[in-house]
């Protein structure tokens, strides 16, 4: 069984950066693809950004393309968000998973872990 923990989220400042950690254990987790998805009140579940396993290939959401940075450290077993520019359309409540679907990596029917997510608020 793989668990998945978040941390990292805060209130800022529009503008502002910050850095999302997700700490996996159980299974194996570098056979995997993971990514970061997002909540926001009242909103669908939306893609952030997925990385490859070996971490060569990354992919993001239109609305983060250039602002957000995904990475991981298998040896340490985490997954990375680096954030920013934040703007107050990226307040949302963000989560990793794991991708165990070889589907279309955008859609959160693809993962099958997931954290329970890490609230991040963004004032302008």
């Amino acid at each position: 069984q793989v668990q998945l923990v978040e941390s990292g989220g805060e209130q800022v400042q529009a503008g502002a950066s910050l850095n999302l950690s997700c700490a996996a254990s159980g299974r194996p987790w570098s056979l995997w693809d993971m990514g970061w998805f997002r909540q926001a009140p009242g909103k669908m579940r939306e893609f952030v950004a997925v990385i490859s396993m070996d971490g060569g290939t990354t992919y993001y959401g239109d609305s983060v393309k250039g602002r957000f940075t995904i990475s991981r450290d298998n040896a340490k077993n985490h997954l990375y968000l680096e954030m920013n520019n934040l703007k107050s359309e990226d307040t949302a409540i963000y989560f990793c998973a794991v991708r165990t679907q070889q589907t279309d990596w955008r859609r959160d029917t693809a993962y099958g872990y997931w954290g329970r997510g890490t609230q991040v608020t963004v004032s302008s």
